[in-house]
């Protein structure tokens, strides 16, 4: 059961095969097992899980289970959760027990799934690595001197070595798709606003997209299907229908399922930078593609290499804006010694957020300060502009675009610790995807020269997830990558 996919796990509890309450307690005894190593949980939810799955039993007994009944998952700490501990992995938070819950939480609740507790994740999402975290870095299953990608490195980690058969997560830049390739797994961004983000607490707002973890394309596209809805609580939240992307993914079989599927490869992402053993990889995989029918045509990008400077102007403008509320005055963190109100704002903000989370509000107040602001907030905007405007034109040239999803496969713990920027740049390939607002996923491709799993990226159209998901679907039929488990998860 620990390494059955999501239809398996599905078929096992409605032939009663095994219960709702065993299957969660199945994944809590191996989090116990595990999570002191990887620490890839911040909180166990272990009663509100067996009282999940007890719901979730009397449903299937009923009939009237869905396709996630009984399933359990693990929610990144970012999105709140009705009564459980929600920190952000930040000690801003570290007392915080939400009293609603996300509309996330809430659509997922709904479809009967078990929660089994909190992810950890870098602080605010803040980074690519899972180390800014104030409950400790998170170890990568495939190697535990290794990161495992952040900013959702928690949740990814614990798909990764089976803790929980899926996860949700959030994406900034990359913090999907990042960790899925370092980790060996699939992972989705969607379009900007298929996700509502109420309750999801916010870093960047016009770039945060709430995604899906999963072993496969196919356990992604079940677990998206219920994450997506119409919310009117967010105002970027779109009124579209919803999609059942495990649906689209039944086609009848054929020897060349992609046939007449268009892949697009950017010149620029295949220029220099990436790692030998993560090209030969994603070559290999690419030819595979096409021996599924699928043809290849290179299309140029020409912006792409600005999306790291115009990224970290704006999506730190957007966090100095949306962290003000983190005064120690109505909820989270506050100092014990101050003099006056001033000095308790000062003074809660300087011990409640992290290093990496200073540096961002420290350049977003920059860039949106008088003088600053039409020199950098105003020209990234118009980078992004242009950015978004590529985007279109390459994908008039093709169905979906391909490539990388990192130029490397995960780094050592500590190895970027002193070197920010460096560490930036590991997301060269997924930022551009989030200032566009464009779906993106990541799926395991083959292994580094290190043994570390390597992420074939491809980004589609707006709204194109089903297109996304069945190309990474037929990929995975016909390959193991996605089906290989670390050590840690035998």
């Amino acid at each position: 059961m620990i390494n059955a996919s999501l239809p398996e796990l599905r078929r096992a509890l409605d032939a009663r095969q095994i219960s709702s309450v065993e299957l969660a307690s199945l994944f809590l005894d191996r989090i116990d097992a595990l999570n002191p190593e990887l620490n890839a949980f911040i909180t166990v939810d272990r009663d509100g899980a067996l009282a999940a799955a007890r719901a979730a039993d009397e449903r299937i007994a009923a009939g009237t289970a869905g396709a996630l009944t009984g399933i359990p998952l693990a929610h990144k700490d970012v999105f709140c959760t009705e009564g459980v501990l929600t920190t952000c992995g930040s000690k801003m938070l570290s007392n915080f027990v939400s009293p609603y819950d996300a509309h996330v939480v809430s659509l997922l609740k709904a479809a009967g799934v078990v929660s089994l507790g909190k992810a950890n994740m870098d602080e605010f999402a803040m980074g690519s690595s899972n180390e800014s975290s104030y409950y400790g870095a998170v170890k990568n299953p495939w190697n535990t001197a290794r990161v495992p990608g952040g900013s959702s490195g928690g949740s990814a980690a614990a798909v990764a070595a089976r803790l929980a058969p899926i996860a949700t997560g959030t994406d900034t830049g990359g913090s999907v798709r990042q960790p899925a390739a370092f980790c060996g797994i699939t992972g989705i961004k969607p379009t900007y606003g298929l996700v509502s983000r109420y309750g999801m607490i916010a870093y960047a707002s016009s770039l945060d997209q709430g995604g899906a973890f999963g072993a496969s394309a196919e356990d992604c596209a079940l677990l998206l299907s219920a994450m997506t809805g119409f919310d009117e609580r967010d105002s970027t939240s779109l009124e579209r229908p919803t999609e059942d992307y495990a649906a689209a993914l039944a086609a009848p079989a054929s020897a060349k399922p992609l046939e007449g599927l268009r892949i697009g490869l950017p010149r620029e992402f295949f220029a220099e930078g990436m790692a030998d053993d993560v090209r030969a990889a994603v070559e290999a995989a690419l030819d595979q593609y096409r021996a599924l029918g699928a043809t290849t045509v290179e299309v140029s990008l020409p912006n792409a290499k600005l999306a790291i400077p115009a990224y970290y102007v704006i999506a730190p403008a957007e966090c100095s804006s949306n962290l003000s509320r983190f005064d120690g005055v109505r909820y989270g963190h506050r100092a014990a010694d101050y003099g006056d109100l001033a000095d308790m704002y000062s003074k809660s903000r300087a011990e409640g957020f992290g290093a990496e989370v200073k540096r961002r509000i420290l350049v977003g107040t920059y860039v949106l300060s008088h003088g600053y602001y039409d020199a950098y907030y105003l020209q990234a905007q118009r980078l992004r502009r242009l950015i978004a405007q590529d985007f279109q034109a390459a994908l008039q040239q093709c169905d979906v675009i391909a490539g990388p999803t990192t130029p490397t496969t995960a780094w050592a713990l500590g190895q970027m610790a002193d070197d920010p920027v460096q560490m930036y740049l590991s997301d060269i390939y997924t930022i551009a995807v989030n200032l566009a607002g464009l779906p993106g996923l990541s799926h395991p491709a083959g292994f580094g020269t290190d043994g570390l799993p390597v992420g074939l990226q491809l980004i589609g159209d707006y709204f194109a997830e089903a297109r996304l998901l069945n190309a990474a679907h037929r990929f995975q039929q016909v390959t193991d990558w996605h089906a290989r488990r670390p050590a840690t998860a035998a």
